[in-house]
């Protein structure tokens, strides 16, 4: 794997280091490894970012639409998020004659949100369809991380990148609430109630990307986790208060897994109970950080416990701007 990250030897040491303590035993990659050597530029790296995500989007959106018993041709809008890689037309698209998507489906395709967008992707989603209540929409994340390595960089931040994050997809349906009376609603469900966002003062240069001539150079500051110990009390409180809620209500968190630092500081900076931040842990080691994807398994593996019908649940993510989204959820059916 040091060969697949690295030019330059002398860093090795601490590679290795970093990656023992990134909290990540196991990761899906886009490509075979020994394919990645021969990412030389950015191009070649899009056009497997691509073709490889377009692959998995069809999957995901497929599959998310077979479990809410729909079909395509019910999606009245379709949002999608990444930042690993550019296409134009976006990957959203690109589905729609593909997996037979209507013609007016409405497209939303975000960029530059990063690790946020799954839980700011779901909240955007909920704007749309609280606006209609007959609406069927998607929301569809794809993350190929491997592919942003930069083999020229030896920076620390790159190092924790390379052994931090994993490649995937997902895709969430979300219904208006006549569409969902029609539809019923089974036992993996959860109702948006509120959502939140905070950009934070002053944060521009805590993560993101540098583009340079060799593709998308990792930002990252090791002052995230200060970050959330900093922000995310207040934040979380006031989600809360709005509805007479505290913590100890909620049942279960669905948390973006960052990095076991920032895994710690959400769990100790909120006081939330022993292994409140479980699915979390084990979605980092499981597959890695999938930036905006991550989130989105976490919720899935949430709803496949079956937390207690009618208690409320709390989604956060926090990512490049620097900033977090937040939304109070209610586990149905």
């Amino acid at each position: 794997m040091v060969a697949q990250v690295l030019d330059d030897r002398s860093r090795e040491p601490l590679l290795r280091r970093l990656h023992a303590n990134a909290g990540v035993e196991h990761r899906h990659l886009a490509l075979p490894l020994d394919e990645y050597p021969k990412l030389t530029d950015f191009g070649t790296a899009n056009e497997h970012f691509v073709r490889v995500g377009l692959d998995l989007a069809e999957s995901a959106v497929r599959s998310a639409l077979e479990q809410a018993g729909l079909a395509p041709r019910d999606v009245d809008v379709i949002v999608s998020t990444t930042i690993t890689g550019i296409a134009a037309p976006s990957l959203e698209a690109r589905l729609v004659q593909r997996i037979g998507l209507r013609e007016d489906v409405h497209r939303v395709p975000l960029f530059g949100l990063g690790c946020v967008a799954g839980a700011a992707g779901l909240a955007r989603a909920h704007d749309l369809v609280r606006a209609d209540p007959d609406t069927v929409a998607v929301l569809l994340s794809v993350e190929l991380c491997s592919l942003t390595v930069q083999r020229e960089d030896t920076s620390t931040a790159n190092l924790i990148a390379s052994g931090l994050f994993g490649d995937g997809a997902t895709a969430v349906v979300l219904v208006g609430d006549r569409r969902g009376a029609e539809l019923g609603t089974g036992a993996d469900t959860a109702k948006i109630i509120a959502t939140r966002s905070h950009l934070y003062p002053d944060t521009e240069r805590i993560m993101g990307w540098d583009v340079g001539g060799t593709g998308l150079k990792i930002v990252l500051d090791p002052r995230v986790p200060e970050l959330a110990r900093t922000y995310l009390p207040a934040d979380v409180t006031g989600l809360l208060d709005a509805y007479a809620l505290a913590t100890e209500d909620v049942t279960a968190w669905v948390c973006h897994p960052g990095g076991p630092k920032i895994i710690d500081a959400i769990e100790e900076t909120l006081q939330l109970p022993e292994n409140a931040l479980e699915l979390t842990r084990r979605g980092l080691a499981e597959v890695g950080n999938l930036s905006s994807s991550s989130v989105l398994r976490v919720l899935r593996d949430t709803l496949d416990k079956h937390p207690p019908v009618g208690t409320p649940g709390v989604m956060l993510a926090m990512g490049p701007g620097f900033c977090s989204e937040l939304l109070l959820l209610e586990w149905g059916p």
